[in-house]
Parts: C-alpha cells; sequence; structure tokens
C-alpha cells in the first residue's frame, strides 16, 4: 500500500506542474559517478513522461581541469575563478560540447528520452560578452579572466523548437560574443539565466550538498525554505558562504525573472529531484519570492 500512497502524494504535483518547463542544473556527484548520472537521467526522463518539459544545464569543472593535465595545459585559478586563455577555451569547449553533453545524451536516450545537445554557440542561444577586469572577493586590485563571460541574452527560439517536439536540451554553458569568440560561462548563472528566458516553472541545482545548512558541519541543520528577501541577512550571518552565495544570487535573479521556485539539492542521494518535485516534505533548500 505504501507504494500507492507514494503515487497519491505524488498526484496534486504531477497537476501542477504538468507542461511546465522544469530547468535542471547538473553538477557535482550527479555527473561524475556514473550510477549517479544513469540515475538522474532516468529521473529526468519521468519527468518529461508525467508531462513536464525538462531542460538540462550542465557544468563539468573537474572534468575540464582533468582534460588539460591530460594535455600538459596547467590549470590556473585566481580566487577559485578558472583563468581561461585560448588554449583553455578550446579545451572546456571539447570537453562540455564534445564529451560531457553527448555523455549526457545518451544517458537519456538509454532511458528513452529523446535528447539533444546544445551548445549555447547553437543559434546564438546564449549571447554575451566578455566581463573584462573586475574585482575578486579576498584578491587585491582588478583582475582579468580572460575568456570568462557574462551572459546579455538568451535566445529562446532554438528551445522552444525543441521543447515543442518533446526533446529534452542540454545544454553546454558557452557563450558567444558579438564577434563570434567562445566565452566561458559559469554553469549556475547559465542556468538561472536560462530559466528565467524560458519562463520556467522551476530552477534545480543539483550539488554535493544537503541544500543550505545554517551549521555547515550538521547536515541536519538543513534549511527548507528561504525568502529572497532573507537572503541579504543569511549572508551578513555567515550562513551564505564561498560557493553557495553565487548559487543563491543565481536564484535570486531567476526568480525575479519569472521563475516561481529555486531549489538547491543532494545529486548525491539517489532520486534526490523526484523527492524534490513529487513529495511534500522535499529534500533541499527551496528559493521562493
Amino acid at each position: 500500500m505504501k507504494d500507492i500512497d507514494v503515487l497519491i502524494e505524488a498526484l496534486p504535483y504531477i497537476k501542477k506542474f504538468h507542461n511546465k518547463k522544469i530547468l535542471i542544473k547538473y553538477g557535482g556527484h550527479a555527473m561524475i559517478d556514473d550510477e549517479a548520472m544513469s540515475s538522474t537521467a532516468r529521473d529526468t526522463v519521468l519527468l518529461k513522461y508525467v508531462g513536464m518539459k525538462p531542460i538540462i544545464v550542465h557544468g563539468g569543472g573537474p572534468e575540464i581541469s582533468r582534460s588539460m593535465d591530460k594535455l600538459g595545459k596547467e590549470p590556473e585559478f585566481i580566487g577559485g575563478l578558472r583563468v581561461t586563455d585560448e588554449e583553455t577555451m578550446e579545451i572546456i569547449e571539447m570537453v562540455l560540447v564534445g564529451k560531457i553533453s553527448t555523455e549526457i545524451v545518451s544517458e537519456l536516450i538509454k532511458h528513452d528520452g529523446d535528447a539533444i545537445s546544445v551548445s549555447g554557440k547553437d543559434s546564438s542561444l546564449i549571447f554575451a560578452h566578455r566581463k573584462g577586469a573586475s574585482k575578486i572577493d579576498g584578491i587585491g586590485g582588478e583582475v582579468d579572466l580572460g575568456l570568462v563571460g557574462e551572459v546579455d541574452c538568451i535566445n529562446t527560439d532554438i528551445l522552444d523548437m525543441f521543447v515543442e517536439n518533446d526533446y529534452i536540451p542540454v545544454i553546454s554553458p558557452i557563450g558567444i560574443a558579438e564577434d563570434g569568440t567562445s566565452l566561458n560561462l559559469n554553469a549556475d548563472t547559465a542556468a538561472g539565466e536560462v530559466a528565467g528566458a524560458v519562463d520556467a516553472e522551476k530552477l534545480i541545482i543539483l550539488t554535493d550538498v544537503p541544500g543550505v545548512l545554517r551549521d555547515p558541519s550538521d547536515p541536519d541543520s538543513l534549511i527548507k525554505q528561504i525568502r529572497i528577501s532573507e537572503v541579504p541577512e543569511l549572508i551578513e550571518q555567515g550562513i551564505l558562504t564561498g560557493g553557495m552565495i553565487p548559487k543563491i544570487e543565481t536564484c535570486v535573479r531567476a526568480i525575479e525573472n519569472g521563475v516561481k521556485s529555486c531549489h538547491i539539492i543532494d545529486g548525491r542521494k539517489e532520486h534526490s529531484l523526484l523527492f524534490e518535485i513529487f513529495t511534500t516534505n522535499g529534500i533541499g533548500t527551496m528559493i521562493y519570492k
């Protein structure tokens, strides 16, 4: 009977999100571990078959660094941010578009989900400009990270075409500048911008932490819900720190652009995606207006 209860609990959410776009940002463990990747892909296909319209944006930091090592290119970071010269940009494109995107597509197809790999350059999907020199926390003076971009606009036509024809688009976070140059984009930021542009119901960011924790050393101190108005205070209190700040800022911006709710969830937990969407309690941290 318990199995039936699970379905009954899911029904209102299946109804509520029917025909809605759900933007899922694949990152962390959900991409490195083969079993987790397969499970996440299967759950994404399930969303599609119950009537939702999933769109995926993926990252690829660790894989990029590994490929650079293999090719004898030393990765360079300033304040935790990757410096991107032309050679690095070529490797980034090769890894994100040529390897990771196609691997995700293969997994989705294995579970009978029609999927297609799209780079942010295709059809000028993600139009961006070079960030140029800017201040980085903890680093004195301004720093130029090279071919790193900031998103100007999203050309949703190509995504609409795929989604309307029942494909799951898998997007590599590479921007195209006015002169055709490829630009390295932060995957979380790209996911948030795409979510806002396609009018997604939800943005779900898969990470390697349970969500936002009051105490980082205590997994039971999960904050289940955060209103965007509470974010500045949480930063001030030091509860939001480090890599969580850009993730939360991405969520805030997505919500300001019309996304109904954002979720930061643990991609290491099996079926975390389904728990977050289909159960009353959810599993991670939900950010909302």
